[in-house]
């Protein structure tokens, strides 16, 4: 009986997470400071800083905490002290558009729409279907 209890709520928590997904991101567009590209990501510029700022074909090391909307935490980087080394073409299509904004020393926080991160399928049981994604990023430098 769990069993099918668990996939029922599954089920309905697409639709869920849509919904709750458009009116979260309906509501942060309104907040001060809170930026929206043409594509739907929305981001705040924490801390600014000059410099390069990466290409689509850079690799970088990035700090960040990756979270759901209720908070869960997906990863952090922060906590662990130990920045990740990524190719931002293989990440999340919100954050191939959203890292070349930046500058090294930069921190922004990105709001992803689900379809420009896992969409409608999610990642199993870590990301649900169309959930929003919240990133809170500093870029430490490109490698």
């Amino acid at each position: 009986m769990a069993r099918r209890e668990k996939k029922a709520r599954s089920k309905g928590s697409a639709g869920n997470n849509r919904k709750s997904g458009d009116d979260f991101l309906l509501n942060n567009r309104q907040k001060t400071g809170v930026l929206e590209t043409d594509s739907g990501l929305q981001y705040l510029i924490v801390e600014e800083k000059q410099g390069p700022k990466p290409g689509l074909f850079d690799t970088v090391k990035i700090h960040q905490r990756a979270l759901l909307l209720d908070g869960k935490i997906l990863e952090d980087t922060y906590r662990q002290n130990q920045p990740d080394e990524v190719k931002i073409e293989e990440l999340i299509e919100g954050l191939q558009e959203g890292l070349p904004m930046m500058s090294v020393g930069s921190r922004y926080k990105f709001w992803v729409p689900s379809e420009l991160a896992w969409g409608r399928k999610g990642t199993g049981n870590k990301i649900p279907p169309n959930a929003v994604l919240s990133f809170d990023i500093r870029l430490v430098e490109i490698c």
